[in-house]
């Protein structure tokens, strides 16, 4: 399952401009990054670059608004990726 945003803002970081971006399903991996990481914001930073396979640099220096609505474009690809604790159902 993929999801694509175009971003209203677009980032250039390393001489690379990022317009759109696409995001896949998290892996074991990529959750495995976030320990890495204090608070939840850049906990979610963090996973969605990790998902979208750019540099971190590149979520970070997103409009905000643009990481407002990524962050809904990226919920239904990680609505199952939480664990049966996470989720309340044990």
């Amino acid at each position: 399952m993929l999801a694509n945003y175009s971003l209203k803002t677009p980032v250039t970081h390393n001489g690379v401009t990022y317009k759109e971006l696409t995001f896949r399903r998290p892996k074991t991996g990529d959750m495995m990054v976030l320990d890495k990481f204090d608070g939840e914001m850049s906990k979610m930073v963090a996973l969605i670059a990790a998902i979208s396979d750019v540099p971190i640099q590149v979520i970070k220096e997103a409009d905000f608004a643009d990481f407002t609505a990524i962050s809904e474009v990226v919920a239904p690809l990680l609505g199952e990726s939480q664990s049966p604790a996470e989720s309340g159902q044990n």
